[in-house]
């Protein structure tokens, strides 16, 4: 029985038939872990001991995502008494631990899933290159000289890998979309406030940040954002509720759709000429199947200001260490942080707070003209990133082009709206290419009929990567 290769709702099928039982399928996660651990460098947190029990409770959840494992990234959202570094070594000595579930967290334990692990990331999410001084270096399973993309890397490798068929994520410049992109997979920002971040958390990086996962088909994505979507109590504002359930929006066809195609970027860089021949191949497959497609894009990205984003970060990186200094009495000291975020905060102590606001406040008015154009539109088609996964030892020598993997994704954590990057094909030298689409707030449905459709017309899951189980 092939159960690497399955989907979460293909995995929990198995269960519910009594064809394998969740104890079962948590080692078999084990075994993978091990096996691929050592090559990938994706797994940095073990809670096999928590899961096996877990797998045997009686009150396993008897939902349609019962018993499948999944990991965990540690750093947007906690589990209850596991460790929680954030990629840091200030964290790491100090072994810290949070108490609670963060809410997301409970969601996904309520959907039946059971966590085996935590994933590798990048310091309090600050690369698109999952590198720190606390856990080493992940790797691109595709290829192992190439990145696994930030922040969420050590989510994109596992299910690249099919260690794991889905791995929780977060995405506050593209964290989520960039390792889907790189990874060969499905990753869905969702809309701001459609995914609660209580109990920590009101509105992190001043509503940049959303938390959802990465997975293989698209239905997983559709079906966990059903039950994830669920508001917080006091939370300060929430996404519009959806019509109808995400799951069943996959299949529901995109005929009469209108698409917008992008081949240039917004800040003038230069576009991988493989980014921007999968863009144009999916519209292709996007007219076949119905859609208006044409070129076309926001002609408000020309307002877009890069510094903005640095501002946000630079606030809430130092509010962030501000908060852990505060909460554990230790003040970080001589090599427990990395040159970003120690010069974060530092520059974030001496920020005047007017800078921030007005900042703020500029990205606000620029969301509003930008979302104009959805208007007349329903989805923006772009590339995921201006080049596919890069090699390691590049983002070494030039870590400013790393920075660059951003600039696509970020502006759409400013306005708010849901964005996925769908796998769009393969570079000559084999690499996946994500393709983003994005689509107006509160319009997740339209993202999932969208990627539906191109999954049917095009399937990606048969391709494997070379460090894979199976």
């Amino acid at each position: 029985m092939d159960i690497e290769n399955l989907d979460a709702m293909g995995c929990a099928e198995l269960i519910a038939a009594g064809q394998i039982s969740p104890r079962e399928l948590v080692q078999a996660t084990i075994d993978r872990i091990e096996a691929l651990n050592p090559s990938l460098n994706a797994v940095v947190h073990k809670l096999y001991d928590k899961a096996l029990a877990a797998a045997e409770a009686p009150g396993l959840a008897d939902t349609p995502l019962r018993g499948v494992p999944t990991l965990v990234k540690d750093l947007d959202g906690s589990t209850a008494g596991d460790p929680w570094y954030g990629g840091s070594v200030y964290l790491k000595k100090l072994d810290w631990h949070e108490p609670d579930d963060s809410h997301a967290i409970a969601q996904m334990r309520r959907a039946g899933l059971l966590i085996v692990g935590k994933t590798a990331t990048p310091e309090l999410g600050m690369q698109v290159n999952t590198v720190t001084d606390a856990h080493g270096t992940t790797r691109n399973p595709w290829n192992l000289e190439h990145s696994a993309g930030g922040s969420s890397g050590g989510s994109g490798a596992a299910v690249a890998a099919r260690i794991v068929p889905v791995a929780h994520g977060g995405d506050g410049g593209g964290s989520i979309r960039i390792p889907a992109g790189y990874n060969g997979l499905f990753g869905l920002k969702p809309s701001r406030g459609r995914v609660s971040n209580a109990p920590l958390e009101a509105d992190p990086w001043g509503g940049l940040v959303c938390r959802h996962v990465l997975t293989r088909s698209v239905r997983d994505s559709a079906l966990l954002l059903d039950w994830l979507s669920k508001p917080g109590v006091g939370d300060p504002y929430a996404a519009p509720a959806a019509a109808r359930a995400y799951l069943d929006e996959v299949r529901a066809g995109v005929r009469g759709l209108k698409v917008g195609l992008m081949t240039h970027h917004p800040l003038g860089g230069a576009l991988d000429p493989e980014c921007v021949a999968a863009v144009r191949l999916m519209g292709q497959r996007l007219a076949e199947a119905g859609c208006v497609v044409e070129e076309a894009s926001p002609p408000a990205f020309a307002n877009l200001r890069p510094e903005w984003l640095g501002v946000v970060v630079t606030a809430w990186i130092a509010h962030e260490l501000e908060d852990l200094i505060r909460r554990t009495g230790v003040e970080p000291g001589p090599g427990d942080l990395m040159p970003a975020a120690a010069g974060a905060l530092a520059a974030g102590r001496k920020l005047p707070a007017p800078v921030y606001i007005a900042t703020m406040e500029a990205i606000h008015a620029w969301s509003r003209t930008m979302k104009a154009w959805w208007a007349d539109h329903d989805i923006l088609l772009m590339p995921t990133s201006p080049y596919v996964a890069p090699r390691l030892d590049v983002l070494a020598a030039d870590p400013g082009n790393a920075a660059m993997g951003v600039s696509l994704t970020a502006p759409f954590n400013m306005t708010g709206q849901p964005a996925a990057s769908i796998p769009g094909g393969w570079s000559a030298l084999g690499l996946p290419i994500g393709v983003q689409a994005i689509a107006d707030f509160g319009r997740e449905d339209l993202i999932f009929r969208i990627a539906g459709a191109l999954e049917d017309m095009a399937p990606w899951t048969d391709r494997k990567p070379g460090v894979c189980a199976g």
